[in-house]
């Protein structure tokens, strides 16, 4: 299990961002329809649990898990 001190921060300048741009933005996938077709298929965690919106608002500090790799999430603004 990562650490929480071990957990990259993805900055984003704004006061928020939607998980489906988030995953991109934060290099976790490489284009919109990928966003789409691994949230549909349950394959994204946010703060320990799968979610299945991709509209869905992320807020200072939400864990984002995608197959191995675990960011926080860091609001600039």
């Amino acid at each position: 299990m990562t650490s929480p001190a071990d957990i990259p921060d993805v900055e984003v300048d704004g006061g928020m961002i939607r998980l489906g741009q988030f995953l991109k933005f934060a290099d976790l996938i490489e284009s919109g329809g990928e966003s789409k077709e691994v949230i549909a298929e349950g394959l994204v965690a946010v703060n320990g649990e799968i979610e299945m919106r991709r509209g869905r608002q992320l807020r200072d500090g939400d864990i984002v898990d995608l197959d191995d790799r675990t960011v926080r999430v860091r609001l600039r603004g």
